[in-house]
């Protein structure tokens, strides 16, 4: 939340949404009495190496019947400290206190009121040899067992749920899981900080947000505390400046950390894919799953898509017998859980996605595999197609039908399913990058990233001399894309290192017509509108582990994930794909020297000239999947 130049970084865009969710903030909820029918106490509950977690229980007044658990975890703070301090909802949405549950909530360790040592992405331990050996999935195991154990009414099934970081915690839950555990919901969590989630995306950096998120969630504590830390301000409302005027990412700790982040620096330690984040991936743990998943996602979330999507297909491969249902809606980090749903930007969906999704999704899982109540009919993979603005449903994702297909760079800004005919293997587009001047990832002048950039207009970029623009002829006919995207460019620099960023957009007609209500005068009329991006950094190209350096003016090879898509281009639009080597500050900037970057100094920062090959022997091209 900015306000006169100041961030407060505990409740950065993405971190502020979250703690809502967590102080139970739902308006819709509010209707219900959650003091007249529920009782509440506060608790510390003993871990197995004697470490207390401070958990809240709210139980039905009415003991009458049995009911199921649901727990949630959280490092943002459960809020509402004090016995008499009631939330003013509980659960993930407004349906379930009404219909009776118990909720547990928790701090997990090392967070607020609970005691312990806060690790980021604290990982697994395998072979765990004693009560020593703790981890994320053993504390959610000691809490349910706790609860089982000390709370009566309940019939003994356990369900768990959580948005980003909590949806991380939740995916903990499953690994190792407490026999009691029958449904989980991770939302929105990340599996791979390095590979594609919150703090690095293909190996590049994500400056904004993990300076923001580091600095709001992982400073040195001096102990158990109800307070969030003190803000940070950076002096200006424009992020982009803050950031190009700190200069080097090696300068962060000696200008504003002064080593009480701890995590900061360990990254600044580990810039490739070494041990440190290799043992924090997830997905090797995803295996004996037997419950079941519920997992979320949002086609524009900024924080955490690779996450959900990762997760999804390393069940399906490792558990097949899992009744694991994907859900992908039209939203950003977590929007499901708040708004209606109906829009995002200047982007309408025509319904209300996030309404259809909480009472016909979500609350049919958790009554059904908690409280055997109704039928779950929820198919492997319920998502929202953009563009035409429908749900959907198949047996599993991507769809049978989709077919793969190529979007190739033309001469003279072209882009068509047709390989190029040109002979000449030197026909190329070229730009220069300028680390003084990096290509912006949003027209919007703020210090954290926000979301509303994952569908921001994209023609303040178009219209750069560093940014390559490849279009479509006007569509005669609906091309639907769903399932994977793969960049496929060949390129060289002059440099001996490069990022690449490349961006599928959607650009609507000339006559396309504005928005009502239009408070902010934006023109619907050949609007660009970002439908997926994504960024990889050159030296990573043959290994995540070991950089290599491009050879100046060698035809180079970069092939790169741009994660799922689902979207419509409708007859009338094109179809665009933009090319850059910048994205700042989302991404830091490279130096376009082969160097250790998070220990680069001013001075290697270096202009370089990069070509983009579009010849019938080094054919730049997009894979699609392509509905028939």
């Amino acid at each position: 939340m900015e306000k006169k130049g100041n961030c407060l970084l505990r409740c950065s865009a993405a971190i502020a949404i979250i703690m809502l969710w967590a102080a139970g903030v739902v308006s819709g909820q509010e209707r219900f009495d959650i003091r007249a029918n529920y009782d509440k106490v506060e608790v510390m509950v003993p871990m197995r190496d004697g470490v207390k977690l401070f958990t809240q229980v709210y139980t039905p007044k009415d003991k009458s019947r049995k009911y199921p658990i649901m727990l949630f975890r959280t490092p943002y703070s459960i809020g509402t400290y004090g016995a008499d301090n009631y939330r003013s909802s509980l659960g993930p949405n407004a349906d379930y206190a009404p219909e009776g549950f118990i909720f547990v909530y928790q701090d997990v360790r090392g967070k607020f009121r609970s005691e312990g040592e806060f690790v980021v992405m604290k990982p697994v331990i395998k072979n765990k040899q004693g009560p020593k050996d703790t981890d994320e999935p053993s504390d959610t195991y000691d809490a349910i067992e706790w609860v089982l154990q000390n709370i009566g009414n309940h019939n003994g099934r356990v369900g768990q749920w959580g948005i980003s970081y909590p949806g991380w915690q939740t995916v903990m839950g499953m690994i190792e899981a407490h026999p009691a555990l029958k449904a989980s919901s991770p939302q929105a969590s990340p599996s791979d900080m390095w590979i594609g989630d919150d703090f690095h995306h293909n190996g590049a950096f994500r400056l904004m947000y993990t300076f923001s998120w580091l600095r709001g969630n992982a400073v040195i504590r001096t102990g158990p505390t109800e307070r969030r830390g003190a803000g940070f301000s950076y002096g200006t409302p424009d992020g982009y400046k803050f950031f190009l005027e700190l200069g080097p990412v090696s300068n962060v700790d000696e200008l504003y950390f002064h080593k009480q982040v701890p995590t900061w620096n360990e990254y600044m330690e580990h810039g490739d894919y070494d041990a440190y984040w290799q043992k924090q991936d997830v997905l090797q743990h995803l295996h004996n799953i037997d419950h079941a998943i519920l997992n979320v996602a949002g086609w524009f979330d900024a924080e955490d898509f690779y996450g959900p999507m990762s997760i999804y297909y390393t069940i399906e491969k490792n558990n097949p017998e899992n009744k694991s249902i994907l859900v992908v809606g039209p939203w950003l980090h977590g929007g499901w859980s708040r708004s209606d749903g109906s829009s995002l930007g200047n982007i309408q969906f025509e319904s209300n996605t996030s309404e259809y999704y909480r009472k016909e999704v979500e609350w049919p899982f958790f009554r059904y595999y908690l409280k055997d109540e109704g039928q779950m009919n929820l198919p492997e993979a319920v998502v929202f197609e953009t563009g035409s603005n429908q749900w959907k449903k198949y047996d599993r994702w991507p769809p049978r039908e989709a077919v793969e297909k190529s979007l190739y760079f033309q001469t003279e800004g072209g882009l068509s399913f047709e390989r190029p005919t040109v002979r000449n293997e030197k026909a190329f587009d070229e730009y220069l990058s300028d680390p003084d001047k990096p290509v912006p990832f949003s027209a919007e002048i703020r210090t954290t990233q926000g979301h509303l950039w994952m569908v921001e207009d994209q023609r303040f970029a178009s219209r750069r001399p560093d940014v390559l623009v490849y279009q479509t002829e006007v569509l005669e006919e609906d091309i639907t894309i769903a399932g994977a995207i793969m960049a496929n460019l060949f390129v060289s620099t002059t440099g001996t290192d490069a990022d690449w960023v490349v961006k599928l957009i959607d650009v609507y007609p000339g006559d396309a017509p504005d928005n009502r209500p239009n408070p902010q005068n934006v023109r619907m009329g050949d609007f660009e509108m970002l439908v997926g991006g994504e960024v990889f950094r050159g030296k990573y190209r043959h290994s995540f582990e070991k950089p290599e350096s491009f050879v100046p003016g060698e035809v180079t090879k970069i092939e790169y994930d741009l994660r799922d898509k689902y979207h419509c281009f409708k007859k009338g639009h094109r179809i665009m794909v933009q090319v850059q080597s910048s994205w700042f500050p989302v991404i830091d900037r490279n130096p376009q020297k082969f160097v250790d970057i998070y220990h680069a100094t001013e001075s290697d920062f270096q202009k370089a000239t990069h070509r983009v090959y579009r010849s019938a022997q080094y054919a730049s091209h997009l894979k699609v999947k392509v509905l028939q």
